[in-house]
């Protein structure tokens, strides 16, 4: 038998003996090294998913401020929530306070004087309504603060909450490059009041991301 002719019977050979849906695997040290690379990466690419996953963590946003140490911040409850956060209510207030954060991007939302008179008018019978401007992080931002009877504009699909007489509203809404920034609290007068101080800590820690 001729050179050639044994030349092919060993290919045919080869090639019969690989199942049909086998790979053809090079095994030159160039080829392994990055084989190994990948294996060694991803585990570390599995072990960071449940750290950005859990409802606790703060999520990466173009806005940071510093939580309340007292304040819980839990899973917002709605989509259009950035942050949300459960105020413990004071003695004598039969229920909790909250403070919810909410943008809509640059340019969205309507402007700042326009979102201030739509949270007061909330608000019936409103009284002692301050608003007030300060700076942090290089950000103006306006505070107001009302009381009130108030009616919580009511989610689609969600019943209605009733009014609630004697609540107040702690808001501030911070002017950012990435377009404003509503920080809305709510609640029972004395459990507002006891925050109050608490809120205006955390809207002096404010800064772009």
């Amino acid at each position: 038998m001729n050179k050639g002719v044994a030349s092919s019977l060993i290919l045919i050979v080869g090639a019969c003996s690989r199942s049909p849906g086998e790979p053809t695997v090079t095994t030159s040290p160039a080829a392994s090294g990055s084989a190994a690379a990948i294996a060694s990466a991803a585990p570390q690419a599995t072990a960071a998913r449940p750290t950005s996953e859990a409802p606790a963590a703060a999520p990466s946003l173009p806005l940071k401020w510093d939580d309340p140490p007292r304040w819980q911040r839990r899973k917002p409850s709605t989509a259009m929530r950035s942050a949300e956060y459960l105020i413990p209510r004071a003695a004598g207030d039969s229920e909790d306070a909250e403070c919810i954060v909410i943008t809509f991007g640059a340019g969205q939302g309507g402007g700042v004087d326009q979102n201030i008179d739509r949270w007061v008018a909330q608000f019936a019978g409103a009284t002692e309504t301050k608003k007030s401007k300060r700076e942090a992080g290089g950000l103006t931002i306006t505070r107001v603060e009302t009381l009130g009877t108030y009616t919580p504009m009511a989610m689609p699909g969600a019943p209605a909450q009733g009014v609630k007489p004697g609540w107040r509203l702690i808001g501030a809404i911070v002017e950012a490059p990435s377009g404003l920034w509503f920080f809305k609290l709510t609640g029972p007068n004395a459990t507002a009041k006891a925050a109050s101080s608490e809120f205006d800590r955390m809207m002096d820690s404010v800064r772009p991301s």
